[in-house]
């Protein structure tokens, strides 16, 4: 969910210890080290039956934080089919609200509000991110379609005294980067790191701010593991946090889901 955005299509992550080895160029031996990583951590994923996943629909709590304080969860549905398709359905405190993204286009329904509306530029931009930064974007594979390059950055502080993450990172021919964090004693994925661009209230000019998911709480399910808790941060505060209840895998999810109703009595 990437306004809300309980998504597996976005993740982020925050401290960003920038340094030359961040920015070194692409070479033979750091694309290797980073294969291995990813191989390992696909491996523990599930391997071949991670990459056979089509759809998920995932179920659970999505709690908004305000200044790093948590505020009230609401329940969520969210109907994945991969590669760039979703519909996360939101309920709680008397709202519905319903946010779905397909390839170019996107529209979301407030039924407190009464409102059917397409989705905005800054909206559509926002699910892209959340696609490029998902590790589900790394361990399929389609960044490499989009001309992407993965090298290898180093070992990290997990957060954890004695524990470190191996980190990779992506990056897109338009200079966008991501970096992934995995843990270096079993290989699952830890956290997801990446800067993007945002006007200052104050000054009104850009600035760079630091994004990260921290992935907790492996659970396996039909052979695929997946984070149950994705916590997000902003500039180090905490924005918002992602509980799963359950994660379904391969189950139908009706084309119909996505697209846009005629008007508002046409939703269901």
């Amino acid at each position: 969910m990437k306004l809300l955005r309980p998504t597996r299509l976005a993740v982020t992550l925050f401290f960003l210890a920038i340094s030359p080895l961040c920015f070194a160029q692409s070479n033979k031996p750091t694309e290797d080290k980073a294969e291995q990583i990813l191989q390992r951590a696909l491996k523990g994923v599930g391997g071949d039956r991670y990459l056979q996943v089509t759809t998920v629909i995932g179920r659970g709590f999505f709690t908004d934080y305000k200044d790093g304080v948590s505020q009230i969860p609401m329940k969520f549905v969210d109907y994945i089919s991969y590669p760039d398709k979703e519909r996360t359905e939101f309920a709680g405190g008397g709202q519905r609200i319903i946010q779905t993204n397909f390839p170019n286009g996107g529209w979301i329904f407030d039924g407190a509000a009464l409102t059917l509306k397409d989705q905005s530029q800054a909206q559509l931009d926002d699910f892209r991110i959340a696609t490029r930064t998902s590790v589900e974007n790394l361990l399929h594979g389609w960044w490499r379609a989009q001309g992407a390059r993965l090298t290898y950055v180093g070992r990290r502080e997990a957060g954890i005294v004695g524990r470190r993450n191996e980190t990779v990172r992506v990056t897109y021919p338009d200079d966008f980067w991501v970096e992934y964090e995995f843990s270096a004693d079993d290989g699952m994925p830890a956290k997801v790191l990446y800067l993007r661009k945002q006007k200052n209230r104050d000054t009104e000019e850009m600035e760079d701010v630091k994004e990260e998911d921290r992935l907790a709480k492996p659970i396996t399910t039909d052979g695929v593991t997946s984070s149950f808790i994705i916590d997000h941060y902003r500039n180090g505060i905490q924005t918002s946090r992602i509980a799963y209840d359950s994660v379904e895998f391969n189950k139908p999810v009706a084309e119909s889901l996505f697209a846009k109703p005629a008007n508002i009595k046409a939703v269901k």
